[in-house]
């Protein structure tokens, strides 16, 4: 019994520190879920808040503060935007003039006869030449719009030459040019000054010419600095024919080439209707041009130089009876006989790709 009561104490005390370690172990876990609850609630409140000032600072970011990728692609585009801009083609990027004096030119040329030539011959040697004989620099935009008028009746082989040796002169002369050859329709008296304006009228039918040659089809330059184009004052470009030996034979001498602006062509009121047969009508021109107060540019004997292929006389082109008379009332008759009376048909057009043909009924002379 004794022994009974000495082990009561030990083992009540035993029970409080087993109760003790149980309520501390108890305490420490529900600090830790609370911990833990905790953390989770102030984690999630965080993520929302960050998520919430992310979405309000993209709404309120000014343009001009974007971001730098943003800024970079924009810029991006605009410089895009800009090359394509600049190589689209405009009034300012169009083709430089071409100079004063072509680099082209040769000099003086080597002009022979003896030997005949074809159409095709000269088609193979100028394959840049457009339809209706019409051709335009590539590398650069010419000084002048230059229509070549030739009158013409039953002078195929003369026109052969001419072409053959004209196109790679003008060529080289850096020209905007077309070939216009007026035949006269019939077996009436010839009138190469009324062709003359019928092939002024007729190519402005086509293309805004500023310049005109008149050229005979049986005269070829003898130098390619003798250039085709319009001066400011009517030029005379035939200066010295071998024909005439080389020599100019009288002073108002303007007949065989040459070439007048649209503007000087109109103040004379063109050139007469009324010399049939052969002579005059250059004189004539002259006394137009002199009556209006202009002067006959040349360039010099050397690079004026032509030659002339040797033919007969046509037929139904005897010298004009009736030219010196005409000549003399020129100042009277200007005014009323010129581009402005011009009256004549057209009978065929034809194109190739060396020149234009228009063939044309002229009428008959007043008898």
């Amino acid at each position: 019994m004794p022994e009974a009561n000495l082990n009561l104490p030990g083992a009540s005390l035993q029970k409080t520190c087993t109760c003790v370690v149980l309520l501390c172990a108890l305490h420490i876990s529900v600090m830790v879920l609370y911990y833990f609850n905790t953390f989770d609630m102030i984690r999630n409140s965080f993520a929302q808040n960050q998520q919430q000032q992310s979405h309000d600072s993209l709404l309120i970011i000014p343009p001009s503060e974007a971001p730098p990728r943003n800024r970079e692609i924009i810029t991006t585009d605009r410089e895009i935007k800009s090359i394509q801009i600049t190589v689209q083609p405009t009034k300012d990027n169009e083709l430089e003039m071409c100079p004063e004096r072509s680099p082209m030119l040769v000099g003086p040329l080597r002009i022979e006869f003896s030997q005949l030539v074809s159409l095709d011959l000269v088609k193979s040697e100028n394959p840049a030449l457009k339809e209706g004989g019409r051709y335009t620099p590539k590398d650069c935009k010419a000084q002048q719009k230059v229509a070549i008028i030739i009158p013409f009746r039953n002078r195929e082989e003369h026109l052969k030459f001419w072409l053959y040796y004209l196109h790679p002169i003008l060529q080289r002369q850096q020209l905007d040019y077309g070939v216009y050859v007026i035949n006269q329709d019939g077996e009436e008296t010839f009138n190469r000054a009324k062709l003359l304006n019928i092939g002024y009228a007729e190519a402005l039918k086509e293309y805004d010419y500023e310049c005109f040659v008149f050229s005979d089809v049986d005269l070829i330059p003898m130098d390619d600095r003798n250039i085709y184009k319009c001066y400011s004052q009517p030029r005379h470009l035939a200066v010295s024919m071998d024909k005439f030996g080389f020599r100019l034979p009288y002073n108002q001498y303007f007949g065989g080439v040459s070439s007048l602006s649209k503007e000087q062509f109109l103040k004379i009121n063109g050139f007469p209707n009324n010399y049939w047969g052969w002579g005059g009508e250059d004189d004539d021109i002259y006394n137009r041009l002199a009556s209006r107060g202009m002067s006959i540019s040349r360039p010099d004997g050397v690079i004026g130089k032509c030659r002339m292929i040797r033919h007969d006389r046509d037929q139904k082109n005897d010298p004009n009876p009736q030219r010196f008379d005409r000549i003399a009332h020129t100042r009277e008759t200007m005014n009323i006989d010129g581009i402005n009376s011009l009256t004549y048909e057209v009978v065929k057009k034809e194109r190739n790709s060396l020149f234009t043909k228009i063939t044309v009924n002229v009428g008959v002379p007043k008898r």
